[in-house]
């Protein structure tokens, strides 16, 4: 079965086939909505669509934007690396659709309305009658989704390079590229991984191109087929998984003789020339182990070293293509190191807290998958891209219909999610160290031994589709901050469509461009900025903005309070975790979701502040709590 860990060339183009077709179809939409842009009113239209979308259009795309990189890469990692465990971290997310689109959906759309407001910040400072509020809310968007770009642009760059593989005018292109990297003074450029620098500058340009010239219609067009791409390449992958695991019992059986692998060195004594390399297994007393460094030859010896990782060999698994070493070779294995949590443990990847590298309480521990719950929903409800688009539904009964329709859709794509790469770990052992990219892996495995290569193009689609609908509105997010709130609302009141149209393009193609040149050296940890600019986003905005739209007495100094508070104590947790590990990682007091700690002192702040400071005059609050929402 070791022919189930490669891709054939031809395979590859086939699969390359399928993906361009679904790039060529982002185009024609994005060609279509900029030609239905109309010429008055252009920023309405271009980041808010002039709020005219109905259910289906309203629902794909609140659900493709939530659907980030992380949903399709980092989830899917966790889950390879933890077990059925992340049924348990994801649940709270089946009813992030009735939170976060209804708890304040209807009245954010009224009072966005009443205000005439296209961004998030506009809205507070119609609202609240303080220019201040607007401003600190522009800093803490442009802030919190830089690191969000970062991370969909890393993660949209790596599908790429794990699609177009060995092709041979990717490798041509990847040799070009690498020339003009060596070129460049810039160490930070000279020393880039060129296949990584050639699939970043293709990601970049493609959605930038379809964001400046569609703009919001473009990116909600585009959510919906992409929404419908992540939805169907989930139930395929579902589909051919189960058929090839023998089905979802048998693939548990086989899962529950399964133990974490062991870390340790392997020192290869005789071995002449170097024969293997990064990667590559070798049989090892029984064991099967993976070499996950590259070989070092110590000074003076003539033995080469290695980390590798060690599996225990179980039925009904996938053989990894085990290499055989020349007689002659002497080989040791030294330093073995079990998980801190489910080491020597079979079947902790079906067990609670599951297994763990670090922590010896596991991965998911009770007041941490008791926080989970509250995080996602309200950690959701607070993310501005989703605020906005609860600015542009059409009515309350879109609204109220789109809600059954994404809570559906979340509970389908990540439940069953959970049960694709669970199972997955049985056809692809030994992605421990490369667990970010078990999604591409597994659909390139997957569609190669059904026979029908060119559907691993359709369902990397589904990543690639999460990460271009998360970076559209990342884009869109920052770009209308400084366009509206920055340019227009402070700068120039009066500017002209014309000019406010050529700065909107200008600003959302140097955004995507920084963003771009940022992560030529990508960050080592995907899931963790993630994470980090989400959870700073929901600390600094959710109190407030809740505050705003059903307390009377919420004030402009309270909601900058609350704010600041929020913005705080998130990075102070981050310097704290920082501290402590030495990684990018939020600290987390009493084993709670640091989103948490963050409510708790945006909530006391703004609260406080408001008593203190004096509201907005009965007019603005006639104007958006008695009138009626419609």
């Amino acid at each position: 079965m070791g022919g189930s860990f490669l891709a054939a060339a031809s395979a590859g183009s086939s699969a390359l086939v399928a993906f361009g077709l679904y790039i060529v179809g982002v185009f024609v939409v994005a060609w279509i909505s900029g030609r239905k842009q109309s010429e008055k009113g252009f920023v309405s239209e271009y980041f808010l669509g002039n709020r005219g979308f109905g259910m289906w259009a309203f629902a794909l795309t609140f659900a493709a934007t939530a659907a980030s990189g992380g949903t399709f890469m980092g989830f899917p990692a966790k889950i390879y690396s933890h077990g059925w465990v992340l049924a348990l971290w994801i649940a709270g997310y089946m009813v992030v659709p009735l939170v976060a689109m209804g708890a304040m959906g209807k009245q954010l759309n009224h009072v966005a309305r009443k205000a005439n407001a296209v961004t998030l910040p506009e809205v507070m400072e119609a609202r609240l009658q303080n220019r201040a509020t607007g401003l600190v809310a522009t800093l803490m968007i442009v802030f919190f989704m830089f690191f969000y770009l970062l991370a969909q642009f890393k993660a949209g760059s790596e599908i790429l390079a794990r699609l177009l593989g060995d092709i041979p005018g990717f490798q041509a292109a990847v040799s070009a590229t690498s020339g003009v990297l060596k070129s460049v003074p810039l160490g930070v450029v000279a020393t880039a991984d060129p296949a990584y620098v050639f699939c970043l500058v293709c990601f970049a340009v493609a959605v930038i191109v379809y964001v400046v010239y569609g703009g919001f219609r473009a990116v909600v067009w585009t959510d919906v087929m992409q929404g419908i791409i992540m939805f169907a390449g989930v139930l395929i992958m579902l589909g051919l998984v189960l058929v090839q695991t023998g089905g979802l019992a048998k693939a548990t059986r086989t899962l529950e003789k399964m133990s974490p692998p062991e870390s340790a060195t392997i020192q290869l004594a005789g071995l002449g020339e170097e024969i293997v390399t990064r990667g590559d297994w070798i049989e090892v007393s029984g064991e099967w182990v993976k070499l996950v460094g590259g070989l070092t030859s110590p000074d003076g010896a003539e033995a080469r070293v290695a980390p590798v990782l060690i599996y225990q060999p179980v039925e009904g698994t996938a053989v990894p293509p085990l290499m055989a070493l020349p007689a002659g070779v002497a080989v040791e294995i030294a330093d073995r190191s079990g998980y801190a949590n489910g080491h020597d443990s079979q079947g902790a990847y079906l067990k609670a807290p599951g297994p763990h590298t670090s922590n010896a309480a596991g991965f998911l521990s009770l007041t941490l998958a008791v926080s989970f719950f509250f995080f996602w929903p309200f950690g959701t409800l607070a993310q501005p891209s989703n605020m906005v688009r609860l600015m542009a539904f059409n009515n309350s009964r879109t609204l109220r219909r789109s809600i059954v329709m994404v809570s559906i859709y979340f509970s389908v794509i990540y439940f069953l999610m959970v049960v694709i790469f669970c199972a997955g770990r049985v056809l692809l052992p030994g992605m421990d160290d490369q667990a970010d990219g078990v999604m591409p892996a597994l659909a390139t495995t997957l569609t190669s031994n059904a026979g029908v290569p060119w559907l691993a193009g359709v369902l990397l689609a589904a990543p690639f589709a999460a990460v271009m609908s998360s970076v559209d509105s990342f884009l869109l997010m920052v770009s209308s901050a400084v366009v509206r709130d920055i340019y227009q609302n402070r700068m120039r009141p009066t500017a002209s469509e014309r000019s406010l149209r050529l700065l909107s393009y200008i600003v959302t193609s140097f955004i995507g461009i920084a963003a771009m040149l940022t992560v030529l050296k990508p960050p080592a940890h995907l899931q963790d900025l993630i994470v980090f600019a989400s959870g700073g986003l929901a600390g600094c905005f959710l109190i407030p903005v809740l505050l705003m739209l059903f307390w009377q007495k919420m004030t402009g100094a309270g909601a900058i309070a609350g704010m600041l508070g929020g913005f705080a104590m998130h990075t102070g947790l981050l310097i704290a975790g920082y501290s402590a590990t030495g990684e990018f990682r939020v600290a987390t007091p009493l084993n709670l979701e640091p989103l948490i700690w963050d409510l708790l002192l945006s909530g006391v702040l703004a609260v406080a502040v408001s008593f203190m400071s004096r509201r907005p005059g009965q007019e603005v609050i006639d104007r958006y709590f008695y009138s009626s929402p419609g």
